[in-house]
């Protein structure tokens, strides 16, 4: 069974950054990073495959970036530009599949997930 275990949160002002990490016990082809706020849906910030393909919600394009080292299996999520709506429980997430596939940044794509690390932000 995959285990993950995220880091990296914390309080920061509107306009401040904060990098996440996501240690991974174990191979993954799809990873993603979620994240949800009190009251709302689970809902998918970024993905990333083993090939280093990425993809990004509308919301965090141009200011979230998504990276992994694969030889340290270690996930990443580089959060620039921070703002209010960004403030939520966010978590690692892998689909333990070793087959190239596309992957699809949905909740239900996903079998392990981390226990999340909370990013608030203050204006």
């Amino acid at each position: 069974q995959v285990q993950l275990q995220e880091s990296g949160g914390g309080s920061v002002q509107s306009g401040g950054s904060l990098r996440l990490s996501c240690g991974v016990s174990a191979a993954s082809y799809c990873m993603a990073w979620f994240r949800q706020a009190p009251g709302k849906e689970r809902e998918g910030v970024a993905i990333i495959d083993s090939t280093g393909a990425t993809d990004y919600a509308d919301s965090v394009m141009g200011r979230f970036t998504i990276s992994q080292d694969n030889a340290k299996n270690t996930l990443y999520l580089q959060m620039n530009s921070l703002q209010p709506e960004d403030e939520a429980m966010y978590f690692c997430a892998a689909d333990a599949g070793l087959v190239r596939r596309r992957c699809v940044m949905g909740v239900k794509e996903f079998n392990y997930w981390g226990q999340g690390t909370q990013v608030t932000v203050s204006s």
